[in-house]
């Protein structure tokens, strides 16, 4: 058996993307291992939104909510080719909140990160103002405030390469399927969810970050427990034909107290979202948006939008289970977002850390926090490094993406400059990589339709991870949303075929 690692952690979404890039360049030998495509669950069903919270405001969660906040710096200067500014706009409803408790709110947002770079919020007249584009009129007052926007999957995928690039073991498609501890160590036991194939690791130290399953996957362990738990709530996003012009996204309120999104996506549709359904006494599995949800969500928008919608305008949905920290509230909606570390250890060895609860806005300070949680198991690891350092693909001189692009565009001066703008929302840096020598999109293999060219997904399927079409229509590209249901059924073909050749 080969040497044994210092860290193995249990879960491919962004909390164990995170720790295992974290660990790595700290100088652990580390090793991590997802049951599925990486980002495959909850980490690719959020609202793409790199955010504070304002409504957490209202629980009363202001160290949460400044971290986020202070996070949504750090991680916009990271990656700037899939995270960027955004601005919110919330109609004034005086019948859900009174101005002054908004504004009193908003003020509090824009203070509670005393270096905010984005722009603070305002007061705008919706009639009047650009930002009430879209929305029916008899909206007067509105509030406009920043928060970001990130492409999630593929946030993922940059901390799993970082930690690849600094030697960590990523094992796609493997699921752990016991792990118990032997003189001071783990012994980890995985399988190959396809082939059935087995293997053995050992590990100094080990990570729970399985997201849903944290709770369960503790039955697989021999000689662990834990009184925490998880509370399951489902959330359900709709995408619809784009409703409104602008680059700014709807905060919307509800009667019921919560909010809803409608943010510009994919450059010709609105996202939509999220619902909160508890799922209580559920095991954790895939899941999809109901009837009722739909109609909410479109019911919903058409209370402010101009452009009313129904079930049959939705173009794609997708559902995620949260797997929030259960602190014993009774309503999914007020269960907090904040996320809670545990260790088990043996006598001071064989340390296990169980991540319950979490949202990807801080999922890099998560990281750190269960590295230092974890210091006095491993005395020689570095220090924090992340704060710091860009993403793959995201080193931009001063985190310019546009300045970036029109660099892009000199070095492929054949090329359609909005295609390489949509390859450069992929892939940043690393589109150079993509394109090589090609001179024109003809250079680029096979068409399959949207802006998805054969040398992109041969990009995708040996440097990402990417097995099944799904992984690279819906996670790593979106592209499946500018096909046709015939291109897409031509993809999946052309890349099942690929890999009965590489076989």
């Amino acid at each position: 058996m080969s040497e044994p690692l210092d860290l193995f952690v249990v879960g491919g979404g962004i909390n164990g993307a995170g720790i295992a890039c974290d660990a790595t360049g700290r100088g652990l030998k580390v090793g991590l291992c997802e049951m599925h495509d990486f980002a495959s669950a909850t980490s690719s069903a959020s609202s793409k939104l790199i955010h504070g919270g304002l409504r957490y405001l209202e629980h009363y969660e202001f160290r949460l909510v400044r971290e986020s906040l202070m996070e949504r710096e750090v991680l916009l200067a990271k990656m700037a080719h899939i995270a960027w500014p955004l601005r919110f706009v919330l109609p004034h409803e005086p019948h859900l909140r009174p101005a002054w408790m908004l504004r009193l709110g908003l003020f509090i947002y824009d203070h509670l990160n005393l270096r905010m770079k984005l722009p603070k919020t305002e007061t705008v007249d919706l009639e009047r103002s650009p930002y009430g584009a879209g929305l029916k009129p008899g909206f007067h007052k509105g509030f406009v405030y920043s928060d970001g926007w990130v492409d999630d999957a593929r946030l993922v995928i940059g901390n799993l390469r970082s930690a690849r690039d600094r030697g960590a073991e990523i094992h796609a498609r493997h699921r752990c399927i016991s792990a118990h501890r032997t003189d001071g160590l783990w012994a980890v036991e995985l399988e190959e969810t396809e082939t059935g194939q087995r293997k053995t690791l050992q590990a100094r130290g080990l990570v729970n970050a399985s997201g849903p399953w944290v709770k369960s996957w503790l039955t697989h362990v021999d000689g662990v427990d834990t009184r925490k738990r998880v509370k399951l709530v489902k959330g359900s996003h709709i995408v619809v034909p784009k409703l409104h012009d602008g680059e700014h996204a709807f905060i919307l309120q509800n009667s019921d107290q919560r909010i809803v999104f409608v943010i510009p996506y994919q450059r010709d549709f609105s996202l939509i979202g999220t619902t909160d359904i508890a799922l209580d006494g559920v095991e954790p599995g895939p899941v999809k948006i109901s009837p009722e949800e739909v109609t909410y969500l479109c019911d919903l928008a058409n209370h402010y939008m101009a452009r009313q919608i129904g079930p049959d305008d939705v173009v794609w949905t997708y559902s995620g289970v949260r797997p929030l920290f259960d602190d014993g509230s009774d309503n999914a909606s007020e269960v907090t977002r904040d996320y809670v570390l545990e260790i088990d250890d043996d006598s001071g060895k064989a340390p296990l850390l169980s991540v319950f609860g979490g949202k990807i806005t801080t999922y890099r300070r998560l990281a750190e926090h269960a590295l230092e949680d974890l210091r006095r198991y491993y005395p020689d690891m570095g220090e924090p490094w992340t704060h710091r350092e860009p993403l793959p693909d995201g080193e931009m001189p001063y985190a310019d993406f546009e300045l970036f692009v029109s660099g892009l565009e000199k070095a492929y001066p054949k090329m359609p400059p909005v295609f390489l703008h949509r390859l450069a929302r992929r892939h940043g840096t690393g589109s150079a990589d993509v394109l090589g020598e090609a001179k024109t999109t003809e250079d680029l293999g096979r068409h399959f339709g949207g802006d998805l060219y054969e040398r992109e997904v041969d990009h995708l399927m040996r440097d990402e991870w990417a097995r099944e079409p799904e992984d690279v229509l819906w996670r790593r590209t979106k592209e499946g949303l500018h096909m046709s249901l015939a291109e897409r059924e031509a993809f999946a073909e052309w890349m099942r075929a690929r890999r009965r050749n590489a076989a």
